[in-house]
């Protein structure tokens, strides 16, 4: 484990970390970028009618920004364990430790879920329509789909991180379901 222990959140962890923090910054992480590239088909969709989740991709040349979270230090065990259970659910994330710089301009070690694109359930390269489709009919252990999508655009909004694609595809769900999300 690193220490201090650090953790990359660009979904869902920036709006619902489930877990006590001691920091919490803007981040950028180099090389990746954020998309709707991995089915769930647990917490946010079934095997039946799988849902869509946001995934890290490895793209060169990319950043993502996000929000990394230094664990409170007596709790770093106990966080590490919860997002073991929450993240690596079905083995399609790659727990990695990537360098992420912090707004402050520091430059930190974060555990960072990745996706594994030998894995089942990544699904690359899907036109925004086809999101809005999948994430639009998508309801699973969590939740609905569309719900994740607003929730993340929000936590996005709330940092000032601007992602025109996530927005983009809030937009179409949101016609889609009849929703006032804007």
């Amino acid at each position: 484990m690193i220490d201090p222990l650090w953790i990359f959140g660009y979904g869902s962890l920036m709006w619902k970390p489930g877990f006590a923090y001691a920091e919490r910054q803007v981040a950028e992480l180099s090389d990746f970028k954020r998309s709707f590239c991995m089915r769930s088909v647990e917490h946010r969709g079934t095997p039946e009618n799988p849902g869509l989740v946001l995934a890290l991709e490895e793209h060169a040349g990319t950043n993502c920004l996000g929000v990394a979270f230094r664990a409170e230090d007596e709790s770093a065990a106990q966080t590490l364990a919860y997002l073991r259970e929450r993240e690596l659910v079905t083995s399609a994330y790659l727990e990695t430790v990537q360098p992420v710089r912090l707004t402050d301009g520091r430059i930190v070690r974060a555990v960072t879920y990745v996706m594994d694109r030998e894995h089942s359930q990544y699904v690359g390269d899907l036109t925004a329509e086809a999101q809005a489709d999948i994430i639009s009919g998508a309801e699973g252990g969590m939740g609905p789909n569309p719900d994740y999508l607003f929730g993340t655009v929000e936590a996005l909004r709330t940092q000032k991180i601007a992602d025109e694609d996530l927005e983009h595809v809030a937009r179409l769900v949101a016609g889609r379901i009849g929703s006032e999300f804007r």
